[in-house]
């Protein structure tokens, strides 16, 4: 099968072909229809995350926003069949742990990153091999589309999450999403949906356009602002009752945390670069003082997965108004080099592997 492989950090993928996988006894190996391209793939592309264990060996197989179909299951696997359309979450669990156990597979305590670890290669290929595929496969309904359903690998059901479980929004309060990349953009329309009014912040006017069509009430340019917490505080009134840091430097975190109200909820969805390395300072004094809470969201357990396909039925969210393209397998090096200085909009996704 071809697949896309990191042989060096920061140069173009090296297009191969690999054996295609068999399932493990408790895996199940789905053939490609769509994966996203993430900023977190660009992350392991720059050999980023090895301060928290999840840089890529050389030699991987990148890409964890998949979507496709069940072609064959390992003998011990029980509730997904061949001819199967699913998603897969990129934080795969073991289904067995004190976490996952108690509802919260997200944060499992044996969690293998997928596309990022050697012992999950990613969807960058014409096949994926899903590990404990009863957990970590997620059944589509019949009807949507895998491209529209990539991203909820990934950024759309982490920012879901994020807003829908993690923090308290609710209808008419006020949501600043700071960053309109994909998981940005993914975060302001689903605070849309969830009726809240949402503040968007980034530095591009595109960026910032598509944030408007997709519910964002008041936009800033952070560019052509010198005071972005105060930007967002007048465009609203007063703080936010929620603000999203999702692009993970540390500009973005304090501006995030800064932009709120007393009693606030600052949401850290995004992870940090090599100029971070995982560390931020923060605004202590003013957390303390105004009792703002730092929640952090990491991917959504699949077992919630039903409450995104209950909306997407419902007309309420609809993932395929932040896809921005479709592309090849071949084109997976431009749209990384392109992230190195933000220059893709939404999510692009692959969905032509052969």
């Amino acid at each position: 099968m071809r697949a896309a492989i990191l042989e060096e950090y920061g140069e173009p993928l090296s297009i191969e072909d690999v054996d295609a996988p068999d399932p493990a006894p408790d895996g199940a190996v789905v053939s490609m229809e769509a994966c996203g391209i993430c900023r977190s793939d660009w992350h392991g592309w720059q050999g980023d995350w090895d301060w928290v264990g999840a840089k890529p060996p050389t030699g991987q197989i990148l890409g964890h926003e998949p979507a496709g179909e069940v072609i064959a299951v390992g003998g011990e696997v029980s509730r997904v069949s061949e001819g199967d359309r699913v998603a897969v979450p990129f934080n795969l669990g073991d289904g067995t742990c004190y976490e996952c156990q108690r509802g919260h597979s997200n944060v499992c305590e044996n969690v293998v990153p997928l596309g990022f670890a050697e012992v999950a290669p990613g969807a960058f290929a014409e096949e994926l091999h899903v590990p404990v595929a009863d957990q970590n496969a997620v059944t589509l309904p019949d009807g949507v589309s895998s491209v529209d359903m990539a991203g909820l690998g990934c950024r759309f059901m982490t920012a879901f999450h994020g807003l829908a479980h993690r923090a308290d929004v609710g209808a008419g309060d006020w949501v600043a999403v700071h960053g309109c990349g994909g998981v940005g953009l993914s975060a302001i329309h689903i605070a849309d949906s969830l009726g809240a009014n949402v503040v968007a912040v980034d530095l591009a006017e595109d960026k910032l356009e598509k944030a408007r069509e997709l519910g964002a009430d008041e936009t800033v340019n952070a560019g052509d602002a010198e005071n972005v917490p105060g930007e967002v505080q007048a465009a609203i009134g007063r703080g936010a009752n929620v603000s999203v840091d999702a692009l993970g430097i540390a500009e973005t975190c304090r501006n995030s945390i800064l932009s709120l109200k007393r009693r606030g909820q600052h949401v850290q969805i995004g992870l940090t670069t090599q100029d971070e390395q995982g560390m931020v300072s923060v605004p202590t004094d003013v957390m303390t003082m105004q009792e703002i809470e730092f929640i952090g969201s990491f991917g959504m357990q699949p077992t919630r997965y039903d409450e995104i396909f209950r909306m997407v039925d419902r007309g309420k969210l609809d993932p395929s108004k932040v896809v921005s393209e479709t592309v090849g397998l071949d084109d997976v090096s431009s749209r990384l080099e392109s992230m190195s200085d933000y220059g893709t909009m939404g999510i692009p996704v692959i969905d032509e592997f052969a």
